[in-house]
């Protein structure tokens, strides 16, 4: 059994807790709500009011919140560190920008706190099913006394290096996702030039060789607009990010820009 903090009991957070709550582990659970707190409690998760509460004893804290700056707020600006034990592990789970990792880093240091990146692919369903695919960041140490408890809801757990690189690995994944989207809508202008609807076509390109998990989820909603709508909170959000860190270091998203500008949802679509 491991002592786990989590703070993001949210659309991803939650179904976390569950699984680690079924694996056996202790958890404690930023919980401010009375609906959160309630259904920390139906799974016999112990719900505290503030983030450092969530560090208290715990081995490993998880950090599941929704933005870059709600993470540093979190770690950086909270008693979080102070109440840690030394040698425990963060885990931080959402996306936000490498260097906002090894700034935690280097803040968790000072108290002998380890900080991973481990960025996800994936969403609420794969959580319960145990498939979230994790990519770490971080020293082998901390990532081998993470990974146990990571694999209450994931599987692949996957270290992809130093810190950072777990968020850096999910930022390529998601502009290729993004890119991939763009070149799926500009497929169905085409199919549509030529004289195919666009349920016909997604019916049948997922059978073809241009078959990609992309297609297959596209394909289920049964357009482009459909899915796009339904992703487009968390792809925009994570869109930014790629694009201001490939800024910060003076480069450009090459042939992947254009396709992710076509794959844009319009401000309508549901």
């Amino acid at each position: 059994m491991t002592r786990v903090g989590l703070i993001g009991a949210g659309r991803m957070g939650l179904p976390m807790v569950r699984r680690l709550a079924a694996a056996g582990h202790q958890v404690r659970a930023l919980g401010r709500s009375a609906e959160t707190r309630a259904a920390l409690a139906d799974v016999g998760v112990t719900a505290v009011a503030e983030a450092a509460e969530a560090g208290v004893g715990a081995d490993l804290v998880l950090v599941c919140v929704f933005t870059d700056e709600q993470v540093r707020e979190v770690c950086l600006d909270s008693a979080l560190f102070e109440t840690m034990p030394r040698g425990s592990v963060v885990a931080i789970h959402t996306t936000v920008s490498p260097r906002t990792i090894e700034q935690i880093r280097d803040g968790a240091n000072d108290h002998d706190i380890d900080v991973i990146d481990a960025a996800v692919s994936g969403g609420p369903h794969d959580i319960a099913a145990g498939s979230l695919t994790l990519f770490l960041g971080g020293a082998a140490g901390a990532v081998a006394r993470a990974t146990p408890v990571l694999r209450s809801y994931g599987d692949p757990v996957l270290h992809v290096g130093q810190a950072g690189n777990g968020q850096r690995v999910k930022l390529v994944n998601n502009a290729l996702f993004a890119a991939q989207i763009g070149l799926i809508a500009e497929a169905v202008a085409l199919g549509a030039h030529l004289g195919v609807e666009e349920p016909a076509l997604l019916e049948a390109l997922p059978h073809g060789s241009s078959a990609s998990k992309v297609m297959g989820n596209i394909a289920a909603r049964g357009s482009v607009a459909g899915f796009t709508g339904a992703v487009r909170e968390f792809l925009a959000k994570d869109v930014a990010v790629v694009r201001d860190t490939v800024a910060e270091l003076g480069g450009d998203l090459g042939a992947l820009d254009p396709a992710i500008d076509a794959g844009r949802p319009p401000e309508n679509a549901r």
